[in-house]
């Protein structure tokens, strides 16, 4: 084939150019003849002319468009051509024209022109375009660039027109879509550059990194730190729906994959450029002047480098941000900056370390430059809730930018890398830990961006997040929770659940619910609601009834209504919010969007396949029975009581606030303006003092007051209206919240009034129990549906006891049930009928009018009362009789004849009958003529009580509590309600005290003597427990009317204090909590208060937690009340407590006045300081404890002559001991916490029943002189609260950060002791044993007097200090943990002292021949009290060079509760426990047994053996099982007799 036939010119003279057409058209001719020829050798001649002529200025600077195109076309043909030796030089290809000194070559044409012209395909020379591009790509031409002198400007031009062409910058306005051919063949010329380039300049490197910013269009603004153009962004880049990635994303991402050696080499030294550019720059910098952060938990270490300035972390920023989106692209070139990234993570710099740390979290978890993905929300109002086998669950989010993705499995490419990362979890900084723990919940959500993570290392992620839920610092536990609240439900179930659930302790949910009771209030705002949502998308698993979800979530809703306990207002606050925005939503259900369908409720009937409607009341209803079902007893009774407050709320809302409002009429008042606004302003505090700014709401509860509004008065009374549903209900609350945050033009908009007012319209709302849900209630206790006919029952029970008003239109059906389910002699009632009988009652006692009164009705409930099943069943039928029957006084005879004709024991329905016999006695006792009287008494004395059917074959002094009773213990339990009924109902108050004096016998009788009432003491065991419990709570029960509590006489008070000593935990349970709820109610006598002080040797830490918190919270309250009236004599209850305290320990069956025995009876004493006393009020305490030893003992004075009882003098012996132990004991708690006894003026009066006064001032005198204390009791007290100290000082030392390890490696030490156990007296006749304590009291050195010596007794001792200062004047200074943590201690001491007991004794009874080995054991103790010593003051020296020491000391004890967590009316959850310190390793002292020696009591009236004594409280009880009790009854001691407490 012959060469290039074209023979035409190319080019002209100057002044005679060729016409543009006729130049197009020869050029055109050229074209089409290059393209169809082929390269060979032996015709490359023939190109010389046109190669020579195309090159020409005339042509390359042509003005036309198209004769610029087509040369260039004819141009790269010349170039495939000739191949591989192109025709032209380097000057050839890059020339200057004389005329112009400007540069004008071939590439430039190509560069300049064709290639930006390809972004608009309408050109109409587009294929020219495309034709050359394709050229240069596919015969490598452009691999001329590089031969051209000082390429590197074209390179990089190309680069960027390239780029800028695919990403749209330089696009037509027309936005025609480019070719793909296009991408395609400029990736190929790029990449042929890269690869074959001798060398790449670094604006190209620039060029190429700063495509991968386009995912994130916001970091392409401005540009780099050295001024490196790295692109521009199209505003649409922001808005793409990313269903694929953008262009130049691709481009640069084919580039780095193809030469991936190559780019790392480049990218490393890139990188290592702008982190050590920014790094060196800050450095050699001065120091600047701005503001140090101190906030951000950095070292001083970090705060005295100068850092990063902020356009330097701006540029670390971008370049860390390019690094999480390569991984994702290309990470093939990051092989050598990943090893500069680990450098990074120990960088001294806390920002360097910051930017590293984040990016090795997103990295690993294959998160890019635009970030994460929506987080997946928890909705808990969705319905149907979200199941685990939603599909939406696995939906794939259609936005590939944000949707992580890790081509490679970071943690097998760069193991030490990711072990260096892994590593941050111990910085110093909180920063750094926080952002770590961000990083790994990424990890663990996204499975290591996809790559798959092993099961060891998962879990070794779970824990370590477990760990930073607990941290130190808030920053980081914060943290942690919403890297909890980034999980899905299914991983929340299949990850984090994988260890178990809320209730087993160390797992991620308990952990997560323990910050619900954090100390900081936007942790615990976080966790609350969190909990609350994972609960609310479980309910539908949980109504399925899925075991798993169960376990893992269903202890929820305790933990978050346990926080109640905490007493604290915004706590409380918070609850409520949670409570009824997320556990309880007021919008459920909520329908979801997607596939959800609601049939209309009229169109049931339309078809056979037609949906079932939903009734929105009844899911409801069903998943506040969920909730309610599973909560534990603690829980429920704050569920339960959130409802009682309701009706509370109520009264003064409705009664006193709103009516005063009105009154005032807008400012005019009507009636006396001083009463108006003198009632107005307390029921305003009594609002304010709710919430938890008092100040703020009452100024905003006056406003709302002054503003007037009548329609807000009116949603208000519509929300809290019984005859309110619960549509009605939730559209008043809607207005109500528009109408306050838009209010009409009258009235003026007042911001943050809303935040004030909701939480009091949460609570007086009646959301639960709204009439809405009665059917829906009644509908599950009938069918028992998914198991929840009991919660139905008693929510029903407790419905109608406290708003029976709702049961108005559904209490004739529940008679016609009751009616219809009525038993007989051959048939028994439901289970059910019992719940629904008390639900009557309650009802009937406040409507008697709406119960039937027809004849069917009252022979059924006859029919209960004879023939009933439980008993209980009885006492409500004889109930509703008396409250709603005409013809009452009729029925009580034939009732009363039927129970006492032919009655026998064992009969069928004997335990009804003396129900209904109990319940006439107390109702109707003037309809019972003396003849019905005498038989029930005989039938209740006789019959039950003193008649043993079954004796015991045990020993006589056999005590236990059994969990089941049986029908014998049924039958005594209600003979004795009959007797105590009796005398409750008995109407002359002259004859009370001859009627009730055999009673009164009665039950002190069977408390003196643990429930034995049989002449021949062969009461079984397990009935003697049940016996005394309800005789002691009998006891209480009378003594809640004034009359009655006179005839408890002193000595007989003291027997029943005793009881909360008792041997059986079920019945100091059981005991307290009905003691606690009269005294909180205020029904029972200020001496009461005296009984929980005798918890100081209670073995079981859940019951005195419990019992610390309630002292607490009464103080709370009397502190309240002296703040508000001028009363001064209900301000001092427990304060005046003291002295009656002495006297019942005077008298208590322990007492003697060995040293030993006395130092014990200190911790009584020690334990009502911890809980009562203040700097303010221990001088009144101290002044308290004197006027007892000017005083002699009333109560054996009284009894003196009686046999058997203690002598006058023997008890004012006894008194003036423990006056002296008072107050040595005040004085030694007065040094520790660095308070001031001051003298008070005057005298304060003594109980005249407890104490008298001395006739005689010589004796008197003489009596204040002595010291009636041995001299080694003030040695004891002082070493027993000296070891509390010391025991701080270890306990409170470094907080470990994880395990049982400090930071330097070292073991924590165990502290010693276990159970608060009280250690025995020795026998009587026993001698020459040592009564002093048995441990030697050396004289320490000089060194250690002044360490213990010290005003600042150790960090844990710090903290208490700073609360007094905090919380002055108020009785809740403390907390119980602190509390439980003091008494530890003293324990700890009591054991050692035991223990050096136990070693003299030893040492005496085998004689001088073991002197030695005692002197050995002696001086090993004091070598070892030396060394801790010198660990100690190692570790105090420490903690002055480290601050944060301090920090961690205060974590320890506040970090599971909050602030103002001293004021709990209940105890801290059991469940909640600190696990014990570890023994110290070199420890070799023998531990004491945690049984205590039993001691022999000294003799007491009728008693054949110690009675409730401290031994008995703790004998065989170290292991107490926790126990609950609850109980919904108030005046019924029924659960003694089908669900006892402790029983579970």
């Amino acid at each position: 084939m012959p060469g290039l036939q074209f023979n035409e010119p190319l080019s002209w003279r100057v002044g005679k150019p060729i016409a543009v057409a006729d130049l197009l058209r020869r050029l055109q001719s050229l074209s089409r003849e290059m393209r169809e020829m082929e390269q060979e050798e032996e015709h490359r001649d023939s190109f010389t002319k046109v190669a020579r002529e195309l090159v020409n200025h005339n042509l390359i600077a042509h003005k036309d468009k198209g004769v610029k195109a087509l040369t260039a076309s004819c141009l790269v043909d010349i170039l495939r051509l000739c191949a591989p030796d192109a025709p032209y030089t380097g000057q050839q290809l890059r020339v200057r024209t004389p005329q112009e000194e400007v540069q004008s070559d071939t590439f430039n044409l190509i560069v300049t022109q064709i290639l930006p012209a390809l972004a608009d395909p309408s050109n109409a020379y587009n294929n020219q375009h495309l034709y050359v591009l394709s050229s240069l790509a596919q015969v490598k031409s452009i691999l001329l660039l590089t031969d051209i002198p000082s390429a590197d400007i074209l390179l990089k031009n190309v680069f960027q027109i390239c780029f800028d062409v695919l990403s749209g910058s330089s696009r037509s306005m027309q936005g025609d879509q480019l070719r793909k051919d296009v991408e395609l063949n400029m990736t190929a010329m790029l990449v042929t550059l890269v690869d074959e380039s001798p060398t790449i300049p670094p604006e190209v490197v620039d060029i190429i990194v700063a495509q991968f910013l386009r995912t994130n269009p916001k970091a392409m603004s401005g540009n780099t730190s050295k001024n490196k153009k790295i692109g521009v962004v199209d505003e649409k880049q922001s808005t793409l729906t990313l269903r694929q990635l953008p262009p130049a994303y691709n481009m640069a991402k084919y580039i780095c994959n193809a030469v991936p050696e190559r780019m790392a080499r480049h990218f490393s030294q890139y990188f290592n450029d702008v982190i050590v550019d920014a790094s060196t720059a800050s450095k050699e910098k001065a120091p600047r002047k701005s503001k140090k952060r101190h906030s951000d938990g950095a070292d001083d270490s970090d705060d005295d480098l100068t850092g990063p300035t902020e356009e330097d972390l701006k540029e670390l920023r971008k370049v860390h941000g390019l690094l999480r989106e390569l991984w994702r692209a290309c990470p093939g070139v990051l092989q050598n900056v990943v090893p500069q990234l680990e450098a990074e993570l120990s960088a001294e710099n806390i920002q360097l370390r910051l930017l590293a740390t984040e990016t090795f979290g997103d990295i690993v978890s294959g998160i890019g430059a635009a970030g994460l993905p929506a987080a997946p929300t928890l909705d808990p109002a969705a319905y149907p809730s979200n199941a685990l086998s939603d599909p939406s669950e696995n939906t794939v989010s259609l936005n590939l930018l944000t949707t992580p993705s890790s081509p490679l499995p970071f943690i097998s490419a760069h193991p030490q890398a990711y072990s260096s990362y892994l590593g941050r979890k111990h910085d110093k900084s909180p920063l750094i830990r926080a952002a770590w723990t961000t990083g790994i919940g990424r990890i663990l959500t996204t499975s290591a961006g996809g790559a798959g993570l092993s099961q060891q290392d998962e879990d070794r992620l779970i824990s370590d997040l477990c760990r930073m839920l607990a941290d130190i610092d808030d920053k980081v536990r914060v943290a942690a929770v919403r890297v909890v609240a980034s999980f899905n439900f299914r991983d929340i179930v299949s990850k984090l659940g994988r260890a178990g659930g809320v209730t087993e302790i160390g797992t991620v949910l308990s952990t997560l619910a323990d910050r619900a009771r954090d100390r900081k209030h936007l942790i615990r705002e976080e966790a609350m609601i969190l909990l609350a949502r994972i609960w609310g998308v479980a309910v539908g698993e949980l109504s399925a009834g899925n075991e798993q979800i169960s376990a893992l979530v269903g202890g929820i809703p305790s933990k978050i209504l346990n926080t109640c306990f905490t007493n604290d207002n915004e706590i409380m606050a918070l609850l409520d919010r949670v409570f009824f925005e997320q556990l309880l939503p007021l919008r459920y259900p909520s329908v979801k969007a997607k596939g959800s369908k609601i049939a209309n409720r009229h169109s049931q009937n339309s078809g056979a396949n037609s949906e079932e409607t939903m009734d929105p009341d009844k899911i409801r209803t069903e998943r506040i029975l969920l909730l309610a079902r599973d909560l534990d007893e603690r829980a429920k009774k704050v569920f339960y009581t959130m409802q009682a407050r309701q009706q509370v709320l109520y009264k003064n809302m409705t009664g006193e606030y709103m009516l005063d409002a009105n009154r005032r009429q807008g400012g005019v008042v009507e009636g006396s303006e001083p009463d108006v606004k003198k009632s107005l302003t307390g029921i305003i505090q009594t609002f304010a003092n709710w919430l938890p700014n008092p100040s703020q709401a009452s100024a905003d509860l006056w406003k709302f007051a002054k503003m007037h509004d009548r329609r807000s008065y009116q949603l208000i009374r519509f929300c809290m209206a019984p005859d309110s549903d619960y549509r009605t209900m939730i559209r008043a609350m809607k207005e109500f919240n528009k109408r306050i945050l838009d209010p009409p033009s009258s009235m003026a908009a007042s911001s943050g009034l809303l935040e004030t007012l909701m939480p009091l319209i949460y609570r007086v709302s009646l959301i639960v129990y709204n009439k809405s849900h009665v059917p829906a209630i009644m509908d599950f206790s009938r069918t028992d549906e998914k198991s929840l006919a009991a919660t139905a029952h008693e929510m029903l029970r407790d419905i109608s006891s406290i708003t029976p008003e709702v049961l108005k239109a559904h209490v004739q059906e529940i008679c016609k049930t009751l009616q219809d389910e009525a038993p007989s002699a051959q048939k028994t009632n439901e289970a059910g009928a019992v719940d629904n009988l008390k639900a009557c009652v309650s009802f009937a006692a406040k409507y008697p009018d709406e119960i039937p009164k027809d004849r069917k009705f009252v022979q059924a409930m006859a029919s209960y009362a004879l023939h009933g099943s439980p008993p209980e069943a009885a006492k409500y039928a004889v109930s509703i009789i008396w409250a709603a029957s005409d013809k009452k006084e009729m029925l009580v005879r034939d009732l009363a004849q039927n129970c006492t004709e032919g009655f026998g024991y064992g009969k069928e329905g004997f335990l009804a009958r003396l129900a209904t016999l109990s319940q006439l006695v107390l109702l109707a006792p003037n309809e019972l003529d003396e003849e019905h009287t005498d038989a029930i008494i005989d039938i209740a004395i006789k019959q039950v009580l003193l008649h043993v059917r079954k004796p015991s074959t045990q020993p006589a002094d056999a005590y236990e509590w059994s969990p089941t009773v049986d029908t014998e213990a049924q039958a005594k339990c209600w003979a004795l309600k009959i007797l105590i009924n009796r005398i409750r109902s008995h109407p002359e108050i002259e004859t009370l005290p001859e009627v009730a004096a055999p009673v009164y016998s009665l039950l002190f009788k069977l408390i003196d003597q643990f429930g034995e009432i049989s002449p021949a003491s062969n009461t079984p065991p397990a009935h003697k427990s049940r016996l005394r419990l309800l005789a002691a709570r009998l006891y209480l029960k009378l003594c809640t009317s004034k009359s009655h509590d006179a005839l408890l006489t002193p000595s007989a008070f003291n027997v029943l204090a005793t009881v909360v000593q008792d041997s059986e935990t079920p019945v100091r349970v059981g005991f307290l909590y009905r003691l606690k709820k009269y005294l909180n109610a205020q029904k029972l006598p200020q001496r009461f208060y005296t009984i929980p002080f005798l918890l100081a040797f209670e073995p079981s830490d859940t019951l005195r937690s419990d019992t610390v918190t309630w002292i607490k919270s009464r103080a709370t309250v009397f502190c309240s009340v002296k703040a508000q009236s001028s009363s001064s004599k209900a301000s001092i209850v427990l304060e005046s407590t003291f002295a009656r305290l002495l006297s019942v320990l005077c008298h208590h069956p322990d007492y003697n006045s060995g040293a030993e025995d006395l130092v014990d009876f200190a911790r009584y004493i020690i334990f009502y300081l911890q809980n009562v006393a203040t700097g303010d009020n221990l001088s009144l305490i101290y002044h308290i404890a004197q006027r007892v030893k000017q005083c002699r003992d009333a109560i054996s004075a009284a009894e003196s002559a009686e046999p058997g009882a203690t002598s006058a003098s023997e008890a004012d012996d006894r008194l003036y001991h423990l006056s002296d132990l008072a107050q040595i004991t005040i004085r030694k708690f007065e040094d520790l916490h660095n308070w001031t006894i001051q003298a008070l003026p005057g005298r304060i009066r003594l109980p005249s029943t407890l104490f008298m006064e001395i006739k005689s001032h010589t004796e008197a005198q003489r009596i204040a002189e002595r010291n009636y204390l041995p001299e080694s009791v003030e040695t004891g007290v002082e070493d027993l609260l000296k070891a509390m100290v010391r025991a701080a000082k270890r306990m409170g030392k470094k907080r470990k950060s994880e395990g049982d390890h400090h930071a330097d490696g070292r073991d924590a030490k165990r502290s010693k002791g276990g159970l608060p156990v009280r250690k025995a007296s020795a026998p009587k006749g026993v001698k020459g044993k040592k009564t002093a304590p048995s441990k030697v009291v050396k004289t320490p050195k000089s060194k250690k007097k002044k360490a213990e010596d010290a005003t600042d007794p150790g960090s844990g001792e710090r903290r208490r200090s700073g609360r007094v200062k905090e919380v002055e004047k108020s009785y809740a200074e403390r907390d119980s943990d602190e509390d439980d943590e003091e008494m530890q201690m003293m324990d700890a001491a009591a054991e050692e002292e035991e223990a050096a007991e136990e070693t003299d004794s030893a040492s005496e009874e085998h004689g001088s021949a073991n002197e030695n080995l005692v002197e050995e054991q002696e001086q090993e103790e004091e070598q070892e009290e030396q060394e801790e010593e010198e660990e100690e003051e190692e570790e105090e020296e420490e903690e002055e060079e480290e601050e944060e020491e301090e920090e961690e000391d205060q974590f320890a004890d506040e970090l599971d509760k909050p602030e103002e967590e001293s004021r709990e009316d209940e105890a801290v959850p059991a469940e909640v426990e600190e696990p014990a310190p570890k023994t110290t390793p070199r420890s070799k002292k023998k531990q004491p047994s945690l049984s205590p020696r039993v001691k022999k009591a000294a003799p007491t009236k009728n008693k054949s053996r110690q009675t409730t004594s401290r031994r008995a409280a703790t004998r065989g009880k170290a292991n107490a099982k926790k126990i609950t009790y609850h109980e919904n009854d108030d005046d019924d001691d029924d659960e003694l007799l089908s669900d006892p407490p402790g029983s579970k």
